[in-house]
């Protein structure tokens, strides 16, 4: 059994004789014919090509038809800045920018990318009647984010009703496009709305899940499949997910595949992921790729399982690492020796961050897959740069994307789980959750009064007037604390009249002066032996 046919027969919830496999094939099929993102995303022709290869050199059972989750925003007034490597990202937001959502219109057939999109579809149809197409869409919390901006997360308590009307619009349009997808040939239609995993499980059962239902509701009406993904840290919502009843969830490496398998089976809905897209499958070997494929399978079962990457794959994913993991699905004989391979020992530097954060500014830090190719971690990047303006010269920000080894390493280092993630000075302050410029101002803030009371404390001093006795320290301490009060400072004064105290001193005849500057460097931690030597260069 292939294709289309094994993959009802997983979401069925049937046993299978093989786990079916459905690589992500986004822009990396640009990568396959040699174009880039924006070429790619912008032809049928290269579009129709780069999927060709895919199936010839992947063998899936399932494949994508495209994986641009910017596309109806585009044609709804959004502005997309376009990259070489990946889908474009959302960089205006018409709702908060004057544009009234009675005026937006539900797209067209003829309108913007659509047209390559079907036509890539049909073509692939007639090529490949026997290999399951996903039609791919963006899900309507996203489509309504990319619409209003992060603002969307203060009007989910502001003005609930207004994102509801929002929602229902981003809804209609699912829909529309689902039809569209299914009328030229898609088997299952996927939403994917990668923006929930920002919200809580309340939020989503108020905001997604009435909308979520009606998309898949119309998929079955139609007698086609469904899939919900979902990427980042959304384990809270994964129940609520399998509410809206599709007939497939599928996730990323954020999430453990046993938590999903759980509740989607109690639940009768398949699943699918979630092999591990940059440290594996973009920067590891075909070892790598296939131990991590298995490891999948073998956690999935035989049972409504269908291995899948995380996400779209990273345009530059080595073919020889989706290959690898292509011959290991159809060869239980290398599934065996696989197991037997020996395990790597990570070649991960790690790096002690133990002082991470000592430095005058305060470092805010943000793990993400990319911020050019992940709508969440674009969001939470935007998030922080919007807010960097009121901290000028105080404040320095840095985006850490693991498509990067140097990235991977940090994350670790950081011992940061789930992207994204923004650290601050070090310290894990907020997890796959786009904060609201409030909270996060606040936490910076919190941040930058620690620094100045440690900075304060830091210049403590004192000035010591030594002498034999009180009454000939006596004019020369009146005087010094005459100079203390002009100046405004807050220094401690102390008489020593203690000849051996002195000596200590070596200072042989009184009154004598001695000024002594208390530098605070370290506060509840304990340093690195190297930093406690370096404090001690500086006596």
């Amino acid at each position: 059994m292939y294709g289309l046919s094994l993959i009802k027969q997983a979401i069925s919830l049937k046993p299978v004789a093989r786990i079916p496999w459905v690589p992500f094939v986004g822009v990396h099929g640009g990568y396959l014919i040699g174009v880039d993102a924006e070429e790619y995303l912008k032809s049928s022709k290269h579009m129709i090509a780069g999927l060709n290869k895919a199936i010839e050199l992947y063998k899936p059972d399932g494949i994508p038809v495209s994986f641009d989750l910017q596309l109806e925003a585009e044609i709804l007034g959004c502005k997309l800045k376009w990259a070489k490597e990946n889908p474009p990202a959302v960089v205006s937001h018409p709702l908060v920018e004057g544009t009234l959502l009675g005026s937006l219109k539900i797209p067209e057939a003829h309108e913007g990318r659509i047209p390559l999109v079907l036509e890539t579809t049909r073509a692939l149809r007639a090529s490949h009647p026997e290999i399951a197409l996903y039609g791919l869409i963006t899900g309507p919390f996203t489509l309504a984010l990319h619409l209003l901006g992060t603002d969307i997360f203060m009007k989910l308590f502001d003005d609930p009703e207004y994102v509801m009307e929002v929602m229902n619009f981003c809804t209609d349009v699912a829909i529309k496009y689902s039809e569209m997808l299914i009328d030229a040939g898609c088997d299952v239609i996927a939403v994917v709305d990668p923006m929930t995993s920002q919200i809580d499980p309340l939020s989503f059962e108020t905001f997604v899940t009435p909308f979520a239902s009606r998309i898949f509701d119309f998929v079955r009406e139609k007698q086609k499949l469904s899939s919900f993904f979902v990427c980042g840290h959304a384990q809270q919502n994964i129940e609520a997910m399998c509410d809206c009843r599709p007939d497939n969830i599928s996730i990323d490496e954020n999430i453990p595949l046993e938590f999903v398998k759980e509740i989607a089976l109690a639940k009768n809905i398949s699943f699918g992921g979630n092999m591990k897209l940059t440290v594996v499958l973009l920067m590891g070997d075909a070892d790598d790729a296939k131990q991590d494929a298995l490891a999948c399978m073998d956690s999935g079962g035989n049972l409504g399982f269908i291995l899948a990457p995380g996400c779209d794959l990273p345009m530059q994913t080595p073919i020889e690492n989706i290959q690898a993991v292509s011959e290991l699905v159809f060869s239980q004989y290398l599934q065996d020796v696989t197991r037997n391979l020996e395990k790597k020992e990570s070649n991960l530097d790690i790096m002690n961050m133990k002082d991470y954060g000592q430095s005058d500014k305060v470092i805010v830090d943000i793990i993400t897959l990319d911020s050019e190719s992940c709508a969440p971690c674009q969001y939470m990047v935007e998030a922080v740069k919007r807010i960097a303006p009121h901290f000028d010269g105080v404040v320095e920000w840095r985006e850490h994307p693991i498509k990067k080894m140097e990235a991977v390493s940090f994350m670790s280092s950081m011992m940061v789980k789930n992207i994204p993630t923004i650290c601050i000075d070090g310290k894990i302050v907020f997890v796959s959750q786009i904060p609201p410029q409030s909270q996060l101002i606040e936490a910076i803030q919190k941040r930058i009064n620690e620094k100045l009371k440690l900075r304060i404390k830091s210049k403590r001093s004192e000035i010591l007037i030594l002498g034999e006795t009180e009454k000939e320290c006596a004019e020369l301490a009146k005087k010094v604390k005459r100079a203390i009060a002009e100046l405004g400072k807050n220094i401690t004064v102390t008489v020593v009249a203690d000849k051996v105290q002195m000596n200590s001193y070596g200072i042989k005849k009184g009154p004598a002066v001695v000024t002594v500057n208390y530098k605070m460097k370290s506060s509840a931690t304990v340093p690195s032996l190297d930093v406690i030597k370096e404090w001690v260069k500086e006596i």
